[in-house]
């Protein structure tokens, strides 16, 4: 400790003197005396959440599925979480077209649960659906997830769209964006504060940044909502794109909806934060076509290892050993069914000195007029615990992957939101392999349910969650990955301790 600290600690004398002092113990230099504890993993006590606008089609129907797992050591009885609307920002530049500017009540909650451990479920149909923004406080904290979920029958991005609802934050890259003639894309700023955010979104093509000022400093203005068309940004369309969010001042929520003309959509969340090796798990046995988009934010080029980790074992797809991704140029590599019938996940590693990279796939799944697309971004691994919510008894298929060691995993399924009793079973998984597991399913299920998966040993876990459904004989499906929930928080052990203020 410091002259300055003592000085102020002896200062505060008389107060340390009635109340007592938390501080930090630490060992003197022989190693003797009393330490404190190491630091304790409690539950989050405040969480926040924004989901996007979830639609502009007269043809939607989306449903907000809001499930909080049981967590031991959550604050008591108390607490709450709710939903409520960010209405679309009018007459911004750049806004959607055909959107409502304004959708609900902003002070009408949209989800409300009761209770930890049993999913919450809420709809909502057409066009001009609102973004919304939600908190968790109590017992309702740790862990919360929410999940939007919307089904277009026809036109422009028909099919099935999922995305988790996510923390507002300060930078967010989107590679497998596009501004082609046969996509819509755009990209929705939220912003959940008090305070308005400003707002930089730039474009990186095979060739580097386009050239633009249009994305450039855009407000945000408190609780609302900025859906910003990113074929506005730049003058010349671009198959595939990496779309870089950073934000000057405040915080958003941010995701890309990609809707195709012909290939249905989805959204496409952000890339786990640039690293040098990253995990994309889930890729379904029985895609017709994966394509990778990968870029590198910094000044050096990067190269990197391509595996499949496979239900048998990790493989290096033909003709894809390396990949060699230009610094500051969005690269995209063809994988066609590289799955094969087995499911797999994408994992890159560097061939030599480590680069920061980004990067996405996008699945297509079937074939002709019936064909349909999901994105997977690279992810973050499991951690502690993570759950993927909207589940049904029908349609649903876990992933789970260990890329470098062994690991034991178990998987809890949930009361459903209109009833059951909710049942886990534990899984082996192999190094090297993924392993589309026999979730459990609730006893007696009714309407929806959750999955949350905890690693119990081994090596580091990653997962996704594929949701399928038919319309007029298509094959309409999501694919959301499975990060560490942030439901657990390091908290420093502190101890009453008078005797500082005789040093």
């Amino acid at each position: 400790m410091n002259r300055t600290t003592l000085s102020l600690i002896a200062g505060t004398a008389a107060l340390a003197a009635v109340t007592g002092f938390a501080v930090l113990g630490a060992p003197d230099a022989s190693g003797g005396g009393d330490t404190a504890g190491a630091a304790a993993r409690l539950p989050v006590e405040r969480t926040s959440l924004v989901c996007p606008a979830p639609s502009t089609s007269d043809l939607a129907e989306t449903t907000y599925t809001s499930f909080t797992p049981v967590t031991k050591g959550a604050a008591g009885s108390g607490g709450k979480a709710e939903l409520r609307a960010a209405p679309e920002a009018p007459g911004e530049a750049g806004a959607k077209t055909g959107g409502s500017g304004g959708g609900k009540d902003a002070g009408v909650p949209a989800v409300e649960p009761k209770a930890p451990g049993t999913p919450v479920t809420g709809d909502t149909s057409g066009a001009g659906g609102p973004a919304l923004v939600g908190t968790a406080e109590g017992r309702f904290a740790p862990g919360w997830t929410v999940q939007q979920t919307t089904e277009v029958a026809a036109g422009t991005g028909r099919g099935l769209q999922g995305i988790t609802c996510a923390e507002a934050d300060t930078d967010f890259w989107f590679p497998g964006a596009s501004t082609a003639s046969d996509r819509t894309d755009y990209v929705h700023l939220t912003n959940p504060d008090d305070s308005a955010a400003v707002v930089d979104v730039e474009l990186y093509g095979k060739d580097g940044a386009l050239k633009s000022t249009v994305g450039e400093g855009i407000t945000v203005r408190p609780h609302t909502s900025e859906p910003v068309l990113l074929s506005t940004l730049g003058d010349t369309p671009q198959n595939d794109l990496t779309v870089h969010v950073n934000v000057r001042s405040g915080r958003v929520g941010a995701a890309v909806q990609a809707l195709d003309d012909t290939l249905g959509g989805d959204w496409l969340p952000a890339s786990a934060d640039p690293a040098g090796t990253l995990v994309l798990p889930g890729i379904p046995k029985d895609a017709t076509a994966v394509r990778l988009v990968l870029f590198t934010p910094g000044d050096v080029d990067a190269d990197l290892r391509l595996r499949l980790a496979s239900r048998s074992g990790t493989i290096t797809p033909a003709g894809h050993e390396t990949v060699h991704v230009k610094a500051g140029m969005t690269t995209t590599i063809e994988l066609g069914d590289v799955t094969r019938g087995e499911a797999g996940s994408l994992v890159l590693t560097p061939t030599g000195q480590p680069v920061p990279v980004v990067a996405a796939v996008r699945v297509v799944r079937g074939k002709d007029a019936k064909q349909e697309t999901a994105f997977i971004p690279a992810a973050r691994p499991v951690g502690e615990r993570a759950s993927a919510v909207d589940n049904r008894a029908e349609g649903t298929t876990l992933s789970l992957t260990a890329p470098e060691g062994g690991a034991k995993v178990k998987v809890t399924a949930s009361a459903g939101s209109e009833g059951g009793t909710a049942v886990s079973k534990t899984f082996t998984v192999k190094g090297g392999t993924t392993q589309d597991v026999e979730a459990p399913v609730p006893a007696g299920v009714r309407g929806t349910y959750a999955l949350t998966v905890e690693p119990l040993s081994g090596g580091p876990v990653y997962a996704a969650r594929t949701l399928t459904a038919t319309e007029d004989g298509t094959t309409g499906f999501t694919i959301q990955t499975l990060p560490d929930d942030r439901g657990m928080v390091a908290v420093p052990v502190a101890d009453e301790d008078l005797t500082v203020l005789q040093k």
